[in-house]
């Protein structure tokens, strides 16, 4: 049921059809353009589980989420072996459990936001294990990377679904616990302090909000025709949707 929900969102984009969804928009964009890219169409209807593709090209838009699930595996692979366990027999086999569950090769056979979302959250996990490594020269080339980074996965992994929440939580915890153990080193000046604090606010706070607005302002960009979402919206923002019975008419404020 699923892959047909998420591959009819997919068609809306492709269609620039609007429609309202509990989910935020990046994983369905992500899985819209893939189709597009792939050459789908989107003219399959997506009405029920189970239909025949036929000469459909859904390749594409399946395609998305092995790579998000495929590339899960050496992130967390990089993740446990050149900074948490710094284990190379460890690091093997949580890539192995991984490439071989039976649940992720489930996942990568259909079109679900599931491994995208994956991809994101192991994604922020690495750029905040690495963050914390080059702890000893802040304000470094590689430390503005890694922290930038953790931030754009953190607006990934919230564009995709809200349960993203969880890693915004634990990057969110990582900080504090590094905010004051650097307020309790009395060889800190409060004015180094307060740049370690807006470093973070920019990168972990401003910047993610910036980028999931930004994900928002491209999905009301390319939806700017009538759908089934349009009663879910006011009047006047219906008044700008092509085909709709408002089109263009004047909306008093």
């Amino acid at each position: 049921w699923d892959e047909t929900h998420f591959g009819k969102m997919g068609s809306y984009y492709i269609n620039r059809t609007f429609f309202f969804d509990v989910h935020p928009p990046l994983g369905k964009m992500l899985i819209g353009l893939a189709g597009y890219l792939s050459g789908y169409d989107g003219t399959f209807p997506f009405q029920k589980p189970g239909d025949r593709y036929e000469q459909h090209n859904y390749v594409g838009m399946r395609g998305v989420r092995l790579y998000g699930l495929v590339s899960s595996s050496p992130v967390l692979f990089g993740t446990e072996l050149l900074e948490l366990s710094k284990s190379l027999p460890a690091a093997l086999l949580t890539a192995f459990i991984l490439i071989f569950d039976t649940g992720c090769i489930t996942l990568s056979q259909y079109i679900l936001l599931d491994p995208i979302l994956m991809f994101f959250l192991t994604g922020a996990v690495l750029s905040m294990v690495k963050c914390n490594s080059c702890a000893d020269r802040p304000f470094s080339a590689s430390w503005w990377f890694w922290l930038s980074l953790t931030g754009m996965n953190l607006a990934g992994a919230m564009g995709v679904k809200f349960v993203g929440l969880f890693v915004v939580l634990l990057v969110g915890l990582n900080t504090v616990y590094d905010l004051w153990d650097l307020l309790g080193n009395l060889s800190l000046s409060l004015v180094m302090f307060g740049k370690h604090l807006l470093a973070r606010v920019l990168c972990l706070i401003l910047l993610p909000l910036a980028l999931y607005t930004a994900m928002f302002a491209v999905h009301f960009t390319v939806l700017n025709k009538s759908g089934p979402g349009d009663g879910f919206f006011s009047s006047a923002f219906q008044s700008q949707l092509i085909g709709n019975n408002l089109h263009n008419v004047s909306i008093p404020e």
